[in-house]
């Protein structure tokens, strides 16, 4: 769809309220496109007025909408404002277009819940929120709760953070082999077996310089998670040699959960579960994404659903404290059905988080290649509408939630857990509550001045082999994050604002 505006280049903000109603749709800003949105923002000190006019496949819409810019002298609220009529009035005009409406209405971006905490943590009440979530931005009673629920869960953890707290990730970018429908930096052990022992020697050099930084700044790690990938691709010695020199190395003394991401069943042994328990881990995920064999095929794993339920009864037998479980809905060859039997199998295997995803059809993936039958936005929400209330039932709340470009049905990802049971680590990073270091390649490292609103990030190389050549990269994602915090704690001391 061509974009067109008139007074402003909020991109962003309309890109935003693209996919969030034609996800088929791409922007364009040249040519002579059929389908057209003409998007026209109007400012003055104390208003912003939008009207966005569409030109969708022969049919028309238009949407207006004001808001109020009196009294607003902050730069970065007055943006945000701007953005806020930009968006409602492309909300008005799609919706007139297509006469449906989206889920979330008209909230865009990863983090819908955002909005529900900022107006909760500026006092108003739940109901006050779940109104305003209805009137103007048109989200659905399900999601409604969902953002309220999550942002009090958020709030809670806000609460316990302090100034010098921090997580750390640690990231294995090793699979087994690749899901068709994953988009994230992994390699193949088929194709890469020999890199593992050249990024294990690396990543051993980066703990040890990170762990003198973090000493020296006065950090303290309260959460750690080791993903990927996927960790238990390496050998239970591996493993057990990088969590016990990751140890050594840092004080995990006030550390809260320890994290590693087990994932895929056909990586999972006793041998390595008893390592991972050895060295204090404390909560681990088993993700068999679907318990329905044929679609388990059409992804390409490699395992079956039996072996599954035998990778759980070792973890019972074992004892790890917490348990997570990852389910996607809208997988290939799936169907409103078999998520059914899915869940309810997940249900019996005693793990206190399950996360419910929504399958993304990202650029990066082969699911778009491969032709299978992928569910359509109505299966996707009919599995989501089933899962909500037998999730509750089950003594499940929602903690977190994010949603992703390209998500079938501009849907979801909720994490739900019993109480107490929460994984403040998916809080933290989904929240942007608290710093993230990330060590290894494949991941960012994300600082967070929570005080004052403001975010750094550097990312680290994507892949292994980059990761190996070029530590002169780590050293200076390492030298940005040291600056980050000096110069946070020098403003601190002088009584200053960060800028």
């Amino acid at each position: 769809m061509k974009l067109v505006f008139h007074g402003h280049e909020e991109r962003y903000a309309v890109e935003q309220s693209l996919l969030n109603f034609f996800p088929e749709e791409r922007p364009v800003y040249d040519g002579d496109e059929e389908n057209i949105a003409d998007v026209t923002l109007q400012c003055t000190e104390l208003t912003a007025r939008a009207e966005t006019r569409i030109h969708w496949n022969g049919r028309e819409g238009a949407g207006r909408a004001r808001v109020d810019l009196g009294g607003i002298t902050d730069e970065f609220e007055l943006v945000r404002e701007r953005q806020r009529a930009v968006k409602l009035s492309f909300f008005r005009a799609a919706k007139e277009v297509l006469d449906v409406t989206p889920p979330w209405g008209a909230l865009t971006g990863i983090r819908p819940g955002k909005m529900a905490e900022r107006y909760l943590l500026a006092g108003k009440t739940a109901q006050e929120v779940n109104r305003i979530l209805a009137d103007p931005y048109g989200v659905t009673a399900k999601r409604r709760r969902l953002a309220i629920e999550t942002a009090q869960a958020g709030i809670h953890a806000r609460e316990r953070i302090r100034e010098k707290d921090i997580s750390l990730y640690l990231g294995i970018p090793f699979c087994p082999t690749r899901c068709s429908y994953c988009s994230f930096v992994s390699n193949s052990v088929e194709k890469s077996f020999n890199l593992i022992e050249p990024y294990l020697e690396a990543l051993y050099k980066e703990i040890d310089d990170a762990a003198v930084m973090v000493q020296e700044l006065g950090l303290t790690v309260r959460s750690f998670y080791m993903g990927g990938g996927t960790p238990t691709t390496l050998s239970a010695e591996q493993m057990e040699g990088l969590i016990t020199h990751l140890r050594s190395r840092f004080d995990f003394s006030e550390c809260i959960e320890f994290t590693v991401e087990a994932g895929r069943p056909d990586t999972i042994t006793r041998e390595k579960l008893l390592a991972l328990k050895r060295c204090g881990v404390d909560r681990i995920s088993v993700n068999p994404q679907t318990m329905e064999d044929h679609v388990l095929t059409a992804i390409g794993r490699r395992h079956s659903a039996e072996e599954v339920e035998r990778a759980m009864e070792l973890v019972r037998e074992i004892g790890f404290e917490h348990v997570n479980m990852d389910l996607i809905a809208g997988l290939p060859e799936d169907t409103p059905a078999g998520f059914r039997r899915t869940l309810q199998r997940v249900l019996c295997m005693g793990a206190d988080n399950i996360t419910i995803h929504t399958l993304s059809l990202k650029k990066g993936s082969r699911i778009l290649l491969e032709g299978s039958r992928i569910p359509d936005a109505c299966e996707v929400g009919e599995m989501l509408d089933y899962a909500d209330p037998i999730l509750r039932k089950a003594g499940f709340a929602p903690y977190y939630l994010y949603r992703q470009k390209y998500q079938s049905g501009s849907f979801e990802n909720v994490g739900w857990c019993h109480e107490g049971a929460e994984s403040l680590y998916n809080i933290y990073i989904m929240e942007e509550l608290m710093t993230i270091l990330s060590l290894g390649a494949g991941g960012s490292t994300k600082m967070v001045d929570q005080k004052n609103e403001h975010i750094e990030r550097v990312f680290n190389l994507k892949y292994p082999k980059e990761y190996i050549d070029r530590p002169e990269k780590i050293a200076e994602n390492h030298a940005a994050f040291r600056e980050f915090y000096e110069r946070l704690f020098a403003h601190t001391d002088n009584g200053d604002q960060p800028q």
